[in-house]
């Protein structure tokens, strides 16, 4: 029994006084990462040509310096005397160029000659960072004034009165996150996780509401989210107001398509089958159709901008709803800095089939209306029509 012992704790020793091989604290190829990697090089001579700049990290030089003083207390680290810590303009250069172009960790990693494990830790960080810090700045939480002024824009721009916003929701490709059955796989074969957005007649988000499963609908996000506890459930959006000229008071409504159940505040098209032969249905699906291409447009500005929409985002669930609220924050960032204008029909198309490519559409839902709903839908087809026979003469 002793002898055996003795063996256990010579073969123990023998084992533990071989030499190993020690892990390295920094490759020897991230080491020249100040002399040879991306950032100290090439974005370094890409300050020099605004045209470059902007094509690489998606923005003007001007609105990346801007965003760098609002983050920069937020993505320092304290210097140790273990290492020196990626300087917070660097740690931004790459959770931008991430996200503008959707190349995997591993894929940065090399450019930027840093372990993949850091890329991952800075991406998920900076665009925390960026939420917290641009979220009440370029995403607020919308007020009364902020409703009015949108409705106010979707009957000048869009012909659509008492609109205060349009809405819809698109699956955003993630990685199959472990042991989560079915809950994040969609009806189109692929694991998601949902971005719902209401939108205001400039192409800018109003509410963002992310992260849901990819199985459920539309509607079923739209009901389960906390916009609409707190401003459908409670009628806290403006008022009903008369339609312009006319005695006719309806509410003030978000515009939807087939994916929402018809609702007081959210008017959807008419079934495809009725309008054949009914001119003034037809007539309504035109008009919100118009108006809801607006949130079809952002979508597909967003996708062609941030191209990391384009393929699945490789993380888990939850970085994966920071990675999309950075990239909504930084869309308003950037349409207020440029302040754009619409983009003509021929933009809208090229956009719109864009967005099918990267983001996909929530399946239809076939739920019953109440009457209340139905009847504000018929006013504004009766509105709509009127409109036009009245516009002819």
């Amino acid at each position: 029994m002793d002898n055996n012992i003795d063996e256990e704790d010579l073969l123990l020793l023998t084992i533990a006084l071989l030499p190993t091989k020690k892990r390295l604290w920094v490759h020897p190829i991230n080491k020249k990462r100040v002399q040879r990697g991306e950032y100290h090089r090439l974005c370094r001579e890409l300050e020099c040509y605004e045209d470059r700049f902007f094509i690489y990290f998606r923005m003007s030089r001007n609105s990346f310096e801007d965003l760098f003083n609002l983050l920069n207390s937020s993505i320092t680290r304290q210097t140790t005397n273990l290492r020196t810590p990626i300087e917070p303009r660097e740690r931004l250069a790459i959770c931008l160029r991430y996200i503008a172009t959707g190349d995997s960790f591993q894929t940065i990693a090399f450019s930027f000659r840093l372990g993949r494990s850091t890329v991952s830790a800075i991406v998920k960080e900076v665009c925390e960072a960026i939420w917290n810090i641009l979220q009440p700045i370029v995403l607020p939480q919308p007020t009364r004034q902020t409703w009015m002024q949108s409705a106010d824009g979707y009957n000048r721009l869009w012909g659509f009165p008492n609109c205060v916003g349009s809405i819809d929701g698109k699956h955003v490709k993630i990685k199959c996150p472990a042991n989560s059955g079915s809950d994040y796989h969609c009806y189109k074969g692929f694991f998601s996780v949902v971005l719902l957005a209401v939108v205001d007649p400039n192409y800018k988000f109003i509410i963002v509401d992310i992260g849901a499963y990819g199985r459920e609908s539309d509607s079923t996000i739209f009901r389960e989210s906390n916009f609409y506890a707190q401003y459908i459930a409670t009628n806290q959006l403006p008022p009903p107001k008369m339609l312009p000229g006319t005695y006719n008071s309806v509410p003030h409504v978000l515009v939807g398509d087939e994916g929402f159940a018809l609702q007081p505040q959210l008017m959807r098209p008419y079934p495809r089958a009725t309008i054949v032969t009914d001119s003034r249905k037809k007539l309504y699906n035109a008009q919100l159709s118009r108006a809801r291409r607006v949130v079809e447009n952002v979508f597909g500005i967003l996708t062609m901008k941030w191209r990391v929409f384009l393929r699945p985002i490789e993380c888990k669930p939850s970085t994966a709803d920071k990675i999309i609220k950075a990239a909504c924050c930084l869309h308003n960032y950037i349409a207020e800095k440029h302040s754009p204008s619409p983009p003509p029909t021929e933009q809208e198309n090229r956009n719109e089939t864009e967005t099918q490519t990267g983001l996909i559409t929530i399946s239809h839902t076939n739920n019953r209306s109440t009457q209340e709903a139905l009847e504000i839908r018929e006013t504004f087809a009766d509105y709509f029509y009127t409109t036009r026979y009245q516009s002819t003469l």
